[in-house]
């Protein structure tokens, strides 16, 4: 006697470990692309790896928060991950030094312009207000972005 697809389906996506395991996949799937192309920058991994996890979530009517508490341990790891980044920067800190005006000025306009785009184009598609603000922090990294988008009243989540 074989199991009834849909009850299969409704234990398995239940559990947790179903999407931290299907989001991984899905990574590993997009970096072998983005490997086989010869690490073409329009090969994106982790763009990628969105579109194929879509693909199941969506025909699936499997809601964001579900899928959420499977995967956030890769959200936890998010943080780490930011932090062992200043070891290469550190590395290079003399070169950072002698260049230390042309960083901050790029740094800035390039922060400031992508944030206004991002708002911009969120509040000419008739974004809440809520929307807008979760936006205007995107171009920085996750962990980060999210405590701003905290603090200045958009969504978390």
């Amino acid at each position: 006697m074989t199991p009834d697809i849909s009850r299969v389906w409704v234990y398995l996506s239940a559990s947790p470990l179903l999407w931290l395991t299907a989001t991984l996949v899905a990574y590993q799937l997009a970096y072998a692309l983005y490997a086989r192309s010869k690490f073409n920058p329009l090969v994106n991994p982790v763009a990628i790896a969105v579109a194929l996890l879509l693909l199941i979530l969506v025909p699936t009517n499997t809601a964001y928060k579900t899928y959420f508490e499977g995967a956030q341990f890769v959200h936890f790891l998010l943080g780490p991950a930011t932090v062992a980044l200043a070891i290469p920067l550190y590395l290079q800190l003399a070169k950072l030094k002698r260049n230390w005006f042309a960083l901050l000025v790029s740094a800035l306009l390039g922060s400031a312009s992508a944030a206004a785009a991002g708002m911009g184009m969120a509040w000419a598609l008739g974004a809440s207000r809520a929307t807008i603000l979760s936006i205007a922090p995107k171009s920085v990294t996750t962990p980060i972005a999210m405590g701003i988008s905290e603090k200045i009243g958009g969504f978390l989540r």
